[in-house]
């Protein structure tokens, strides 16, 4: 077998293990359900200097644990100016799952973790300062869905954002 067969071989291997991987949602905060969020939230406008809301808002006592809601590779831990401190896993199906208003992140860049792995603990920082603890929560992709477009505000970025609420429900 000659390399580039061998190479490209690999290649669909690991886009086939990318794509057909399982992911097996949990609700990223421990101890809440599915009425720990207003299940409408998603795309809600007007919503600040983001104009839409691009996840959900779990709401929980401060300092809950905040858990894996699949496995997946930790890409990003850091403090950005809405979100506070925020955690980005890199899981299943090139999917990225945004984690905001952290009061602390556990684990940091280069980290595996597996579903309900504690990565961090539900606060209020960012501009959630003041606000009730919550955990924001959005699952991106890297791969658009062209048939999610729709005229909405921003809806074109629509291709990019799942809907929390329905994924944690799969």
């Amino acid at each position: 077998m000659t390399r580039r067969k061998v190479v490209l071989s690999a290649i669909v291997v690991l886009l086939a293990l990318v794509f057909l991987a399982p992911e097996w949602p949990t609700i990223p905060v421990a101890g809440a359900s599915t009425a720990s969020w207003n299940h409408k939230a998603f795309w809600y406008e007007p919503w600040g200097k983001s104009g839409v809301h691009k996840g959900i808002d779990i709401f929980a006592k401060k300092g809950t644990s905040v858990v894996a809601p699949t496995y997946g590779l930790v890409i990003f831990r850091g403090t950005i100016e809405l979100g506070g401190r925020v955690i980005v896993l890199l899981g299943p199906k090139l999917r990225l799952h945004y984690f905001a208003h952290l009061d602390s992140a556990d684990v940091g860049p280069g980290h595996w973790v597996s579903t309900a792995q504690v990565l961090g603990h539900v606060g209020n920082s960012g501009n959630a300062k003041g606000k009730p603890p919550h955990l924001h929560y959005d699952v991106m992709t890297l791969l658009p869905y062209p048939w999610r477009w729709d005229s909405t505000t921003q809806g074109w970025k629509k291709m990019f954002y799942l809907n929390p609420d329905e994924w944690l429900r799969t």
